[in-house]
C-alpha cells in the first residue's frame, strides 16, 4: 500500500523523499518555539504577531514532515499533511491553511488582513503543532 508520502513523490509533485537530518530537525524546531513565544507577546502588533505565528508553525510543520524524511516543494504542503505527520486533524490544519492564504494576500497583494480572533486561533493550533512535534522521538544522527 502506498503512503500518503509517497503519493506525492516524484516530477511535477510537491515531495521527495530525503533522510530526515538531526541537526536540521532541532534547527526547525528551535526556530519554531521561540517564534511562537514571540508571538505571545501582546505588546507586539497584531501583524507582528500574525507574522511570528505563521512563521513558527511553518517551521514546527515543516519539522515535522523532515522527521518523516520528506522535504517540500512547496510551503502550503506541510500543513496539509499535518493527519499524516503529527495525526492533528482539521481543526488545526485548516487553521493553519487559512492563515496560509491570508499571509500570501498580505505577501503578495499587500491585503494582509488579519484580526485578534484569527491570531489567536492561529497561536491555539501552531501550539497543538508544537506539542506533538516536542512528542517525537529523536533522529538518528548519521
Amino acid at each position: 500500500m502506498t503512503s500518503p508520502f509517497d503519493n506525492l513523490c516524484g516530477p511535477g509533485k510537491p515531495l521527495r523523499g530525503e533522510p530526515p537530518d538531526a541537526a536540521e530537525f532541532a534547527g526547525l524546531v528551535r526556530s519554531g518555539l521561540a517564534r511562537l513565544t514571540d508571538a505571545g507577546y501582546g505588546a507586539l502588533s497584531l501583524e507582528s504577531r500574525f507574522d511570528l505565528g505563521y512563521n513558527a508553525a511553518h517551521a514546527l510543520c515543516h519539522a515535522a514532515l523532515r522527521w518523516n524524511g520528506y522535504r517540500s516543494g512547496n510551503r502550503y504542503i506541510v500543513f496539509q499533511l499535518l493527519p499524516h505527520t503529527l495525526g492533528l486533524g482539521p481543526e488545526v490544519w485548516r487553521v493553519l491553511a487559512k492563515c496560509h492564504e491570508v499571509r500570501n494576500l498580505g505577501e503578495y497583494e499587500g491585503d494582509l488582513n488579519i484580526d485578534e480572533r484569527l491570531v489567536t486561533d492561529l497561536l491555539t493550533a501552531c501550539r497543538s503543532v508544537a506539542s506533538r512535534v516536542q512528542s517525537l522521538g529523536p533522529i538518528a544522527s548519521t
